[in-house]
């Protein structure tokens, strides 16, 4: 891509977090993704909600046509779209396609001697289910009989799904700049599951830095990872962390949902570095920072009604309804935020916001 970049529409099924560091970052923001947040409102030019993925492509085609958009960035559900009428930033979506599928994922991992789980045959338990296809770790099951299978499928009909050992570790990430060939590792976290019965792999937040004796050698083996996947600008590499060993899992080719803590806890700006990376521009030196920040999403504990405006809770939140804003038992309601000079004191400040909130969802 050539041409300064002023005017960039975000699209996917969340994209709060990367309008807000594009909107840092100095750029005209338009958005389009499943939620349309206030916050979201507040700092776009123009932003439109859809219901469902199949709608994405001709709304992006609209909008970039009435709001004259410089290039595309694509976040999550979007990232393989082709024939869109602006430049797409970042990965190209036949690379990305290949890394939105957990088996040609698995295969690569093969191909390239990454220590990623072994697959395990059919009647093997315990086991690990993925689908192939999706994000967030939100349909992952651990299976230990032919009828946990049944059930699963039974729940996602004709989904195809990959079979793995059963890892132990930490779930922790990396978020990586990558140009094509080389990547340069920006941040580690902590990962934050859900746990529980129902979703108990899915995303629900996460800590930066992550601070263990191999994040060293996970950044390292990251920025190997991302380098020989051939993505561009920002992509997340998921791993399992052990005394001992490191075991990589995922590649995401797309902003990091980690991207809130990061940029809180290093002051760079995601987005920026994104278009660099696309222009065959790494940093030499990514700032480690000295505070540790903390994300969470918190759920919706019963049916409920929010009826109140929680902007004022603002920088403290985020991924703010609009009221009245309705919700079933278990729908992810909004995120919250802690921040301090070590992570016992950024998990009391995210306590305390996480009391206010409760005010109004508990």
């Amino acid at each position: 891509m050539t041409g300064v970049i002023q005017r960039i529409l975000v699209a996917g099924f969340s994209t709060r977090h990367v309008v807000a560091s594009a909107v840092r970052a100095g750029l005209e923001v338009c958005a389009i993704d499943n939620f349309c947040d206030q916050d979201l409102r507040n700092i776009t030019i123009a932003c439109a909600r859809f219901e469902e993925l199949i709608e994405l492509p001709d709304i992006i085609r609209r909008f970039c046509t009435e709001y004259r958009v410089d290039a595309v960035i694509t976040t999550s559900g979007a990232e393989d779209l082709t024939g869109l009428p602006a430049p797409i930033l970042g990965t190209d979506p036949n690379t990305a396609a290949r890394f939105l599928d957990k088996e040609k994922t698995q295969q690569f991992f093969e191909e390239h001697g990454f220590p990623a789980p072994s697959r395990v045959a059919q009647g093997i338990f315990p086991a690990m289910l993925k689908p192939c296809r999706g994000s967030g770790g939100w349909r992952n099951a651990l299976v230990t009989c032919d009828e946990d299978i049944r059930r699963w499928k039974s729940l996602f009909l004709d989904e195809p799904y990959l079979l793995q050992e059963v890892a132990p570790g930490i779930p922790a990430s990396v978020c990586c700049v990558a140009d094509g060939r080389r990547a340069r590792a920006v941040a580690a976290n902590l990962q934050i599951l859900r746990g529980g019965d129902e979703a108990r792999y899915g995303f629900c937040g996460s800590v930066t830095p992550f601070r263990h004796p191999l994040t060293g050698m996970m950044r390292g083996m990251a920025e190997e990872i991302a380098g020989a996947s051939g993505c561009k600008g920002v992509v997340g590499v998921d791993f399992l962390v052990t005394d001992d060993r490191i075991i990589p899992i995922e590649i995401n080719p797309r902003f990091v949902a980690t991207l809130d803590t990061i940029e809180c806890a290093t002051g760079c700006n995601l987005v920026r570095m994104h278009i660099d990376a696309c222009h065959g521009i790494l940093p030499a030196v990514v700032p480690e920072g000295e505070r540790t920040c903390i994300r969470q999403i918190l759920f919706a504990p019963r049916d409920l009604t929010i009826s109140t405006d929680l902007s004022y809770l603002i920088p403290d939140v985020a991924d703010i309804p609009v009221p009245p804003a309705e919700f079933e038992a278990g729908d992810a309601v909004i995120s919250v935020f802690g921040e301090g000079t070590d992570e016992s004191s950024a998990r009391m400040a995210l306590d305390k916001t996480i009391r206010t909130v409760f005010q109004y969802i508990g």
